[in-house]
């Protein structure tokens, strides 16, 4: 039986050709609240970051507390942080969930698209989850963008089902199925 947590731990660190995920940590606090801060990159998910200050305990209270799944996107070339992906694995039906943040200075780039395709690769891979999953803010139309690119399918709409920034929105859902990337 694997143990996926081990198998997580394992493979907190991947890289592609112009990007590295690994996990987030102290070092990645003023590249965080760079886009953080940004009402623009923030809009759909959550309210900005006042300071830095409230960055850090982000860092500490969420992205360290519990590292598995969770990580900067980082730029091989500037060692640059420019973003996060998080994967959330649910053993109980074998599928994990894909969340991710950029920054919007890097928007329009293929980075997200590039992260995506690690995460898949090592859920289908190395984990052999059976479904991958992800939703956005029908608002949110280049998120959808990036998780067609991912080969994911558009499943439906649910209807008010976030409350973001004080306001009910709708989310749009998509999926993978490990028989639709391994035939890619």
């Amino acid at each position: 039986m694997k143990n996926i947590n081990l198998l997580m731990v394992e493979n907190s660190q991947m890289e592609s050709e112009r990007i590295i995920l690994r996990p987030v940590s102290f070092q990645d606090a003023e590249d965080m609240f760079e886009y953080t801060s940004d009402e623009e990159t923030t809009r759909y998910i959550y309210d900005e970051h006042q300071d830095i200050e409230q960055t850090k305990r982000v860092i500490a209270n969420y992205y360290i507390e519990e590292p598995i799944g969770k990580y900067s996107i980082v730029l091989k070339e500037t060692n640059k942080m420019i973003g996060t992906v998080e994967f959330r694995i649910h053993e109980w039906n074998n599928s994990g969930e894909l969340g991710f943040t950029l920054n919007r200075q890097f928007w329009g780039n293929g980075y997200m698209t590039e992260a995506g395709n690690l995460i898949l690769d090592l859920a289908f891979h190395v984990l052999e989850l059976e479904r991958v999953y992800s939703g956005h803010d029908v608002r949110n139309t280049a998120s959808g963008k990036v998780l067609k690119r991912l080969g994911m399918t558009y499943e439906g709409t649910h209807r008010r089902d976030q409350k973001v920034r004080g306001v009910f929105t709708d989310t749009a859902h998509y999926s993978i199925l490990k028989a639709e990337y391994t035939d890619k």
